[in-house]
């Protein structure tokens, strides 16, 4: 059912409606004995989920007991974090997901499944796993809170992938990002169907009688010609249709057609929320299907320090560097260590150009051994801030005093940037 609807690609939601429409969806659902809220984490930041998880907290007052972010592999958020973006929600309510412990198994996704949606590339049982909290703390309503914006993984972020990849295990979110990457990032990016999708889907429609009831919170968040944030839109709904209005006005809002394949590309990746190449490299899957062949893109990432949030992963990151699909793949076949972690695999496949164009990563805490040892080409960060001054300009196009044209795009984690033919 759909609680509530509201958006439009000219719509701009202020506080006070995001409040007014949470609370209207929440009066429908009646009294709740216990709730837990779960809601991004701050690499999600612009969502607007953290204010609208404030605004639950207060409605419920204390029968929200809860916040689970939903992190998946990323690291627990901080205290300052959690203030910055969640408010004035207490600490003592906050829990830290474990995706390799605490979780509870709901069921498998069939071979066969899996197999069809792979167009037979891949033949596994998916693991359809959650933190063992959503299972036996004793909800009567999970409240799961989040951004729809285009997405690497699953075509379109949010709805079910907050639960089964957010709070899920490691073999969850090995093989489903596996999935999306073998299958394909250009035929995901963007689109509210996929493989990964289909997958998710496959999981509500048989295993949700284990889970509480769901309601998704969903917002559509864009920036304006004037590089200011707008929510375009709010949708809460416990099936699928909030999920599918949100991904229609997010394929409006959040996608950007350039008139022509791009040869000179810079992202900037604000500091605050980008400190490894595991999140900043939606700096690459964000923009490669606007950029030429022989392309070039420039990465200024001053808050980069580490590759992998877990330091597992980063390990297998710098071990194995970004060198395209079919090097990955002939690294999994004789690896163990990647068999094993095959969503590093997945990310080791996106954020490779596939030899199509070219990366220079200008990250703030590695040194040019550390980015050129990951296979980009190492760019020194306070040069670049000094020459493109990112923060001082517009998205899109933009010229130097030299003559230099290049492309802004200024926080890649908020859309995609694509030809019409791509």
């Amino acid at each position: 059912m759909l609680y509530y609807a509201q958006g439009s690609k000219e719509t701009a939601l202020t506080d006070q409606d995001l409040k007014q429409g949470l609370y209207e969806a929440l009066d429908k659902l009646g009294t709740k004995r216990k709730v837990i809220a779960v809601g991004p984490d701050y690499t999600r930041y612009h969502s607007r989920a953290g204010f609208l998880t404030e605004a639950a907290w207060r409605y419920y007052d204390r029968v929200l007991t809860d916040v689970l972010p939903a992190l998946g592999t990323h690291a627990p958020m901080t205290e300052a974090e959690i203030d910055s973006m969640y408010g004035e929600v207490p600490h003592d309510l906050f829990r830290v997901h474990d995706w390799k412990n605490g979780l509870t198994s709901l069921g498998a996704v069939p071979s066969g499944k899996v197999k069809e949606l792979s167009e037979g590339k891949l033949d596994f049982e998916w693991p359809a796993e959650v933190d063992e909290l959503l299972v036996k703390g004793g909800y009567d309503l999970i409240l799961s809170l989040g951004q729809v914006v285009p997405h690497e993984v699953i075509g379109m972020a949010n709805h079910s992938k907050n639960l089964f990849v957010g709070t899920g295990g490691s073999g969850g979110i090995n093989l489903s990002h596996y999935l999306g990457a073998v299958y394909g990032m250009e035929r995901i990016l963007g689109r509210a169907d996929s493989p990964v999708r289909a997958l998710m889907d496959y999981a509500v429609d048989h295993f949700s009688d284990k889970l509480p009831p769901v309601v998704y919170v969903l917002t559509v968040v864009s920036v304006d010609k004037n590089g200011v944030l707008k929510t375009r839109g709010l949708f809460i709904g416990d099936d699928r249709e909030c999920y599918e209005r949100a991904a229609a006005l997010a394929a409006e809002v959040n996608i950007t057609y350039v008139e022509k394949p791009l040869k000179n590309v810079v992202a900037y990746m604000d500091p605050e929320e980008f400190k490894s190449t595991w999140i900043g490299n939606k700096a690459i899957y964000r923009t490669r299907m606007a950029i030429a062949d022989g392309g070039h893109l420039t990465v200024i990432a001053p808050g980069v320090k580490e590759c992998g949030e877990d330091p597992e992963l980063d390990v297998l990151i710098r071990k194995y560097g970004y060198v395209g699909t079919e090097k990955v793949l002939q690294l999994v076949e004789e690896n163990a260590d990647l068999q094993e972690n095959l969503g590093t695999a997945a990310h080791l496949i996106h954020g490779s150009t596939e030899g199509r164009f070219s990366v220079t990563l200008c990250a703030g805490y590695l040194s040019r051994e550390e980015v050129e040892q990951i296979n980009y080409i190492y760019g020194d960060v306070e040069e670049m801030l000094k020459r493109y001054t990112p923060e001082e300009r517009s998205d899109g196009y933009n010229r130097l005093p030299d003559g230099e044209e290049f492309y802004l795009v200024k926080n890649p984690a908020l859309g995609l940037w694509r030809t019409r033919e791509t």
